[in-house]
């Protein structure tokens, strides 16, 4: 039936989705009456979402999600209103400025900005052809160093930065970055992410080489509702990106993966800038990162840096374009690099999927072509072929990198004057060949093939069933101004009552729905657009895979320049900050085209399950993905494309209760407050509250941390407790939905002592949407087939964590550290065991029997919101605890010895290996803590340079500072390949590198040392860009209930007292005999193993492997739980002074 449901859309596509355009047409039309919609005015759609915004507007209108998605991908918001102004020269915007008629930093008035954005923009091409775009956030003159520290942009709501940084809360929440992928939920979001290979990245603010032990399962991914995603631009940063208008697409046919390997290349040091990692060096040293990626035409470099380095850093990342070294030894090492990058990819299902799908292109059309690159393509053949891989690579870069084709986009709080100089002086130099651009769209229709529309069955990595129907459509770019598929993912996307979602839903076949296109290279290029329908299927909806119809029945300021200077490609200069996100036009026509093409016999079907293993004789040459092929049935194409009645349980959405139309600030009704204060405590719970007087805007947050005792008492009860936090998240999807398009988020968590609940928005009509969540779980429900499809959804999320090596290796290394910490193979046991939905109701029972409610509220809301908690109390009806709940574990207290805790993967198909170092450092104040921060940021760039660029021992390499349960620690990771290197040998590089870098650290000079601690306090007192990033952090008070509001300023502090001697003793401590060190190693299955057995392998026991005697003096740990009987434990600790 699922098929069914899906095509129906197809052909409804005549009918009910015409339907659906006659009402959109007399939506828009409406609005464009009351609101016109012109270049002043236009309709925005911020890669998500649809709305009419006008100056002259007294409410906002609803908005219609772009690439949308039924599940939990957060939606993109929109950066504000637009409005036009009459085209000026810059000329005459001088002269103006110097008439008095304005400032002396007036930028280009041609290109459209939304009125509340303060900062000023210049279009500039330079003599050699490159084009740049200069972006001024200059408020003031300089006073010092820290001169903007203390400066805000009061009133500039950067709705997608607070849905960023909330991103990057969760990851923090769980430590170890969690991979969209294992929420299965979501198959579709995973694809959003295709195709851009990137090199590595950093957060600011806090930063990302810190982070505090979390659970490896968070169902917030699984259900997260969110409307935003914008740039984020902190403090006192700068920063700048170049897109060269080349990619993979270009690659030569006898060496593919190049265009990907030149640009980890340049990065390998300069004619003026030899060293090899010196950019990076540098940028460590003024607290910055940078990244790159390769997509199919184009390639993006970025990075930002502390405003006062940011003119030498120019210069520097400047001669990667002008004279690149690319030595021969460095094109040899950097060559594994990409091989690493590659074997780390091999396991991702979406990766796989879209190399079977470019498989199917035409032959010799690009979007069939190998784009990674490995060790075969790049080093072993061309070997065998003679190929001078050092000259191709350099006549590649000459060739393509040339000044004409490169547009720059540059950020800082200089004058537009001084970043003119700047750009002109260090980017004339790039060298401009004269040669055309590559050019592609010459070779339309890519999968215009008899291979295309077929059914592809396909073996998954992770156990999951989905089905993705794409279709093949001419490139649409040319319709930015219109953006035809936004509209029609809106309509198969919508998550409310009467869409697609909503009827699979009911009848147990889908878990989530994804609608549109990614907007990525591989998705949209010159040859071709895709549009396409991902489903992730319960077990029950694969098997009814083919009556899925009810498709065919209704049819941070480096995030900015990146996006600016890739749109500089793309759009006309007034639209390169509008052109990706505005809806400027409404073209029923061109909408229509577009849907005339969505048809069954025009749809390629590739449906994954584990099912299909020993089905599936055809493997794809470079990712080795299972898969077969067949023809469609006929009887399903005649049935998709005859005549159908639309279905009555799809209609179109119902009046949106939740839309705002209260927008003013609240008077202060209460003493203002650098930090929340407690307004209300009990027994049962206790409230904390801010009042936003800075950032002034309608917004505000509400979250609470319902405490229960019963969830950590067996791994049975963990299991019960992730049930119902899924099938809470499912019951409140739906009547939400309306929420979310009201830009009105929510999230359910299930922590590790208890449910977080999280709703933020629009302070309006915001407590709607938390009494609705706190309604669903007073009459918490599920019926057998709702608790059978997540019962088997949860077991798949499990297993596909589990074949991870990263997180099987933090499974592992928690499951030692942590006392009575239950583990990821025993909650899969439990779950495998059996468990029926009375004891899922029973439980959910006794969790909401006794409870502690701590919440915090913040933003434009009065001090009288104890309705919020009386909700609570009222609905649930909870008692008060018995005794006080510690919200973290207690921790072991290792031994002064070296442990090696050695696993073997649960992957079989798997060659990629984990090894992880770590030096307990015990109970420590917020000073050491500090201390740790600043040695771990000063070892990145070392650690970096010695384990991958020179051992090249894998892509990803790490030093990290861990705070377990408040004990701390600190760690260095690296991801190899077992084919490569043994774990044991990984460990002594490790070694090996502690032991240089404690001589390098002893070698550090005082101006040095001041130079890291300044950097790390600058990362520290960057000003906050948004209320998300404050209610953040005092949220991670509340919720470890440490209560340390001004943490930051505390740290501040502690840096400016510290010395070199200090850093040095400290690090010597923990490396001497006393030291407390815990190796864990997972590493490659048995190659002996039966090759007849399934590749899924057995998840449901850890098997620990003997270490080997090249390791001096470690002991194997050959049996967890007895390794740790005995073994003193820590009190409970929270770092507060």
């Amino acid at each position: 039936m699922i098929l069914f449901t899906i095509f129906l859309f197809v052909f409804v596509a005549r009918r009910v989705f015409i339907i659906a355009l006659f009402w959109l047409t007399r939506r828009v039309a409406a609005l464009t009456t009351k609101f016109p919609v012109t270049a002043s005015c236009p309709v925005v759609c911020s890669r998500a979402l649809l709305s009419v915004r006008c100056a002259k507007a007294s409410s906002p209108v609803p908005r219609m999600p772009q690439t949308n998605k039924s599940g939990n991908t957060p939606a993109a918001d929109s950066p504000g209103s637009v409005q036009a102004e009459a085209p000026a020269s810059r000329e005459e915007s001088r002269a103006a400025a110097d008439d008095g008629g304005g400032e002396d930093n007036v930028g280009d008035r041609e290109i459209i900005k939304s009125p509340s954005d303060p900062k000023q923009y210049r279009y500039i091409v330079l003599d050699n052809g490159l084009a740049a775009l200069l972006i001024s956030d200059y408020s003031g003159p300089v006073l010092s160093e820290h001169d903007d520290l203390d400066k805000e942009e009061e009133g500039e709501d950067d709705d997608d930065e607070e849905e960023e940084d909330e991103e990057e809360e969760d990851e923090e929440e769980e430590e170890d970055h969690q991979h969209e992928d294992e929420a299965d939920v979501d198959e579709g979001r995973e694809d959003k992410k295709r195709a851009k290979k990137k090199r590595g990245s950093a957060d600011k603010q806090v930063p990302h080489w810190c982070f505090t032990e979390k659970p490896l399962l968070d169902f917030s991914r699984l259900y997260k509702c969110s409307t935003s995603i914008e740039f984020s631009f902190k403090g006192i940063y700068s920063a700048a990106a170049l897109c060269v208008g080349v990619g993979s697409f270009s690659d030569p046919s006898d060496l593919p993966g190049l265009a990907h390997f030149l640009e980890h290349m340049v990065f390998m040091g300069s004619e003026k800038y030899p060293s090899e990692n010196g950019f990076d060096a540098f940028l460590k040293k003024h607290g910055g990162s940078d990244n790159a990626s390769t997509d199919c035409e184009r390639t993006i470099f970025q990075f930002d840096v502390q405003r006062k380095s940011f003119k030498e850093a120019l210069d520097r990342w400047a001669q990667f374009f002008i004279c690149p070294l690319m030595i021969r030894d460095a094109i040899d090492r950097e060559v594994e690099a990409v091989d690493s990058e590659y074997q780390l990819a091999k396991p991702s299902d979406s990766h796989r999927k879209e190399m079977l799908f470019g498989s199917l292109a035409k032959p010799g059309h690009p979007m069939g072509k190998f784009c990674w690159g490995n060790a075969e393509t790049l080093k072993q053949e061309p070997k065998k072929k003679k190929i001078n891989v050092y000259k191709r690579l350099f006549a590649f870069w000459k060739e393509h990198y040339s000044a004409h084709y490169m547009t720059l986009t540059v950020q800082s709080k200089e004058k537009l004057d001084t970043l003119e100089k700047w750009v002109r002086e260090i980017f004339s130099k790039v060298p401009n060949n004269g040669l055309p651009k590559p050019d592609f769209s010459n070779l339309p229709d890519p999968f215009d093939t008899p291979a295309f529309c077929k059914l592809y069955r396909v073996v998954p990595v992770r156990k999951v069933h989905a089905l993705t129907i794409s279709w093949a459509l001419p490139p649409q770019e040319k319709h930015y101004r219109v953006k035809p598929l936004h509209y029609i993912s809106w309509l198969v996307g919508h998550e409310g009552a009467g869409s697609i979602l909503s009827v699979l839903r009911k009848k147990c076949w889908a878990l989530a729905l994804y609608g549109g296109n990614s907007e990525t290279g591989f998705d949209q290029n010159t040859t071709y657009s895709i549009f396409s329908v991902s489903i992730t299927l319960t077990d029950e909806g694969f098997q009814n895979f083919y009556e899925v119809r009810i498709l065919t029945q209704i049819i941070d300021p480096i995030e900015n320049v990146e996006d600016i200077c890739e749109c500089m490609q793309l759009f006309p200069k007034e639209d390169f900050l509008t052109g990706d996100h505005l809806m400027f036009e409404y073209n029923p026509e061109v909408i229509g085209a577009a849907l005339s093409l969505l048809t069954p016999e025009k749809a390629n079907l590739m449906l994954l399950s584990p099912e299909h293993e020993g089905q599936c004789p055809l493997r794809e040459k470079w990712f080795g993905t299972q898969y077969s092929v067949e023809d469609i049935e006929k009887k399903w194409m005649e049935r998709w494309s005859g005549n159908m009645e639309p279905n009555s349980d799809l209609h179109l959405p119902a009046e949106n209760e939740f839309i705002a139309t209260d927008f003013n600030l609240k008077p202060s009704d209460y003493p203002d407050t650098d930090f929340p204060v407690r307004i209300a405590a009990s027994d049962e719970g206790c409230l904390w509250y801010k009042k936003d007087n800075k950032f002034k805007i309608p917004k505000a947050y509400i979250r609470f941390h319902l405490i229960s005792p019963i969830i950590q008492q067996s791994a049975k009860n963990i299991v019960l407790f992730d049930l119902m936090v899924n099938i809470l998240g499912h019951n409140v999807a739906e009547p939400a939905y309306e929420a979310e398009v009201a830009q009105l988020d929510h999230k359910l968590v299930a922590g590790e002592h208890g449910l977080i609940i999280k709703v933020k928005g629009f302070n309006h009509k915001l407590p709607l949407l938390f009494h609705l969540i706190v309604d669903h779980l007073a009459d918490f429900s599920a019926s057998e087939d709702v608790f059978t499809m997540f019962a088997e959804q949860l077991k798949k999320t499990y297993f596909n964590i589990l074949i991870k090596p990263e997180k099987l290796s933090k499974d592992v290394r928690l499951l030692i550290l942590e006392h009575s910490r239950w583990s990821m193979v025993e909650k899969y046991q439990a779950l495998t065991a059996g468990l029926t939905c009375e004891e899922l109701l029973e439980f959910s029972r006794s969790f909401k029997a006794e409870l502690f409610a701590e919440g915090l509220v913040q933003g434009n809301i009065s001090s009288a919101v104890s309705p919020q908690r009386n909700r609570l109390t009222l609905k649930l009806q909870f008692s008060k605890l018995p005794a006080e709940v510690p919200v973290m574990f207690r921790v072991v207290e290792l031994p002064q010895k070296h442990h090696i805790c050695k696993v073997k993967s649960l992957n079989k198909g798997d060659a990629n290996s984990e090894v992880t170092v770590y030096y307990q450092s015990g109970l420590k104040a917020l000073r050491e803590h500090t201390l740790m921060e600043l040695l771990v940021m000063h070892m990145e760039e070392p650690c970096f340079d010695f384990l991958r660029t020179k051992e090249t021992l894998g892509y990803h390499v790490s030093p990290t500072c861990r705070n377990t349960s408040g004990v701390l620690g600190f760690s260095v990771t690296v991801e190899t390949q077992a084919t490569k290197f043994n774990s044991e040998l990984v460990e002594l590089k490790i070694e090996e590198f502690l032991a240089s870098y404690e001589k390098e650290l002893g070698d550090l000079t005082e101006e040095a040392f001041s130079t890291q601690v300044t950097a790390l306090v600058q990362l520290k007192e960057c000003e906050d860009t948004h209320l998300g990033e404050e209610v953040n952090r005092n949220w991670q008070e509340v919720l470890t209930q440490q209560y340390v509001f001004d943490r930051l300023n505390k740290e501040i502090a502690a840096l400016k007292q510290m010395s070199r001697d200090e850093l040095l003793s400290w690090f010597q401590k923990h490396r001497d005999e006393t030291s407390r060190k815990l190796s864990v190693h997972v590493t490659e299955a048995d190659k002996e193993e039966e090759v007849s057995e399934s590749a899924y392998g057995e998840v449901s026991k850890l098997t620990l492997l003997p270490s080997s005697s090249k390791i001096e003096g470690a002991i194997a740990i050959m049996d967890i739980p007895d390794f740790i009987k005995g073994l003193p434990l820590f009190p409970y600790h929270k770092i507060l002074e």
